[in-house]
């Protein structure tokens, strides 16, 4: 695979990821109405999927920030359909997905953007997370992870994605 620019292959792409990051800021601070999966804003992210209140919505967010940005892809809240082989990359910059593989489950089950890599590190942006990390948390959040507990990275900002 080719190295690719801290902002993209190209000053459009690096518009689109800007405005995505921006977009995927703004929703910091959303929390859940009563902890299970509900609230104006996530089921705002749940309805552009197609889903009622009350799923996970890592990969609802994760899609309805793309589309806010005037993307038409990704449109799914199933997480392993964010990380399909030809999305996939190795080194990630800011805007691309994370995914996080979780062996009791045995598929990536957590997403959410990268915000900037620094080392061994990833900052991320991501919904239905909490303080702690966890998968099925309570909000949106600015986290810090570890290289090593995420397991694949995928890029869903080209051409090919523009309307």
């Amino acid at each position: 695979m080719p190295d690719r620019h801290l902002l993209g292959d190209s000053l459009v792409e690096a518009k689109v990821r800007t405005s995505v990051l921006s977009i995927a800021e703004k929703e910091l601070g959303v929390r859940e109405k009563s902890g299970r999966n509900d609230g104006e804003r996530v089921e705002l992210y749940l309805k552009y999927i197609g889903l009622p209140k009350g799923h996970a919505w890592c990969g609802a967010y994760v899609s309805w920030v793309h589309q806010q940005a005037g993307l038409s892809k990704p449109r799914t809240g199933w997480t392993p359909a964010l990380f399909p082989a030809n999305r996939l990359v190795r080194k990630p910059i800011p805007a691309d997905l994370f995914g996080i593989y979780f062996p009791s489950l045995k598929r990536i089950a957590h997403t959410g953007f990268v915000l900037s890599i620094k080392s061994d590190w990833a900052v991320t942006l991501e919904g239905n997370t909490n303080i702690e990390g966890s998968r099925e948390g309570d909000g949106v959040f600015k986290k810090r992870r570890h290289l090593r507990t995420i397991a694949k990275f995928a890029n869903w900002i080209g051409k090919e994605n523009r309307p």
